[in-house]
Parts: structure tokens; C-alpha cells; sequence
């Protein structure tokens, strides 16, 4: 007489043979995306012995850069560009270049996501009227 095996004995065994022979390990990959950054582009007029200032706010830490990409009419005169941290009220200062021409830009690194901003101002090289441009690339 002949024995059968009950069936709920058997899908345990036949699942044991499976993973067995199945038992090559997969390797899984994680690839993080990569992080972006955001192009802002600033402009405005300063006169003689005058200023101003643009803030902007950064989402996560990273270098930041600030560079004067136009200046009207002479794009041959320098200017005053800062970096630095924005309070709500003011820009304090942390990196200054104060003979900037159209090309130099301000280099940083911030260490967190913050409110940042950049002041453009004359340097007494401004005549009249000077239009700027500054472009800055943040994380």
C-alpha cells in the first residue's frame, strides 16, 4: 500500500527545494540622485556711492557663487560685490571682493540651508547711473 503525502506537507518541501536551488544572491544598487542647483539672476542700478542689495534663501548647504555677468554702460568699470547672510533687514557681509568686473565672481560654501544674499555697490569708479547684472547658482 502506498503512502501518500498530504498536500500541505508538500508546498513547504517543494518552496525549500525552490529557494535552494533559487539561493544566488541579487545585489541591489542604491543610486542617490544627484543634487541640483538653482540659477537666480539679479539685477538692478546703482549710482555713485551707492548700493544694493538682492537676498535669496539656500535649501540645503553647498557652495554658492555670485557673478557679475553685465554691467551698463561701461562694462570696463569695477564695482564692490559681497556675500553674506541676510537677517531680514540687512546683509552682513562674509566675503567681499571690492574690484569686481564683469567675469570675477564671489565664491562660498554655506553649511545649511539658510537666507543668504549679495550687495553690489560702487567702489568710486561710477559716473552716472551703472545697470548690473549678477547671477547666482545656489544649492
Amino acid at each position: 500500500m502506498r503512502r501518500l503525502i498530504p498536500l500541505h506537507l508538500i508546498v513547504p518541501i517543494l518552496l525549500a527545494v525552490l529557494t535552494a536551488a533559487c539561493s544566488e544572491e541579487l545585489a541591489t544598487t542604491v543610486t542617490e540622485p544627484a543634487a541640483t542647483s538653482t540659477t537666480q539672476v539679479f539685477a538692478g542700478t546703482i549710482s555713485r556711492n551707492g548700493a544694493a542689495t538682492h537676498s535669496f534663501a539656500t535649501t540645503r548647504s553647498g557652495s554658492v557663487t555670485a557673478t557679475l555677468s553685465s554691467i551698463s554702460p561701461d562694462n570696463t568699470i569695477a564695482i564692490g560685490l559681497s556675500l553674506g547672510t541676510w537677517n531680514g533687514e540687512t546683509c552682513q557681509t562674509v566675503i567681499a571682493r571690492d574690484s569686481t568686473v564683469v567675469g570675477n565672481a564671489v565664491i562660498g560654501t554655506v553649511s545649511a540651508a539658510g537666507n543668504l544674499c549679495i550687495r553690489v555697490y560702487d567702489v568710486g569708479a561710477i559716473v552716472k547711473p551703472t545697470s548690473y547684472q549678477v547671477q547666482v547658482v545656489r544649492p
